[in-house]
């Protein structure tokens, strides 16, 4: 397991995933980062900003909590599908956000 740490606009939020797919959410990130002054409407989502990535991790407060990778990535994909985007080609966006989300899902199924 690994995890990520996000600078949200709230404070700091740590991700858990699987090493074989904390790649993908960081690469994914980055896109949506790159993508995301495109979008011509006003309300877009908040996006974190990659900090860090660790093996291990000890929360020493109860004011953080770790999500889990496939639930912070269901969160992303809400966000996004809510968007009322008439302009930029938003199912771009959405088609790499879902992919991550299944293979999660598949490999939450696995387990």
């Amino acid at each position: 397991m690994r995890y990520l740490l996000l600078q949200e606009a709230a404070g700091l939020g740590f991700v858990a995933l699987p090493e074989s797919h904390m790649y993908q959410l960081v690469a994914l990130l980055k896109r949506l980062h790159k993508e995301i002054d495109k979008l011509t409407i006003a309300d877009r989502p908040e996006l974190p900003h990659v900090v860090a990535e660790c093996a291990d991790l000890e929360l020493l407060s109860q004011d953080f909590a770790v999500v889990d990778g496939l639930d912070y990535v269901s969160r992303l994909e809400r966000s996004f599908a809510s968007l009322q985007e008439s302009e930029y080609p938003l199912i771009s966006l959405l088609t790499e956000i879902r992919a991550l989300q299944a293979q999660l899902e598949y490999l939450q199924e696995e387990e």
